[in-house]
């Protein structure tokens, strides 16, 4: 039996139950939660960055933004608050959407 010890989205266990094969999984404390949900972003992001295609890639991100939905939830806070937050930044500091890239700036 290969083993995982890892975070699974929260259907996993029902998708291989329904293949009928024996399985062992637990329930994390909150601490080792928001540990496991660190793991499977930096999981999720080398994938992304790996991914060689458009359709990979969005599968992947897709995968990140469910871990940042969770995330929020551990931080005591909403998607609509990162949302507010993330347009505020915007707002203030702009977007990445023009491409621009710093090269240096003059000492004052």
């Amino acid at each position: 039996m290969p083993t995982y010890n890892k975070l699974v989205r929260d259907r996993i266990p029902e998708i291989i139950r329904n293949t009928g094969v024996d399985f062992n999984t637990r329930i994390m404390k909150e601490k080792e939660y928001h540990v496991e949900l660190r793991k499977k972003l930096k999981e999720e992001l080398n994938e992304y960055l790996e991914a060689n295609n458009d359709n990979s890639s969005i599968e992947e991100l897709a995968d990140i933004v469910e871990i940042i939905n969770a995330l929020t939830s551990v931080h005591n806070s909403s998607v609509e608050e990162l949302e507010s937050v993330r347009k505020e930044k915007a707002e203030k500091r702009g977007g990445f959407q023009e491409r621009i890239f710093l090269i240096d700036v003059e000492d004052e």
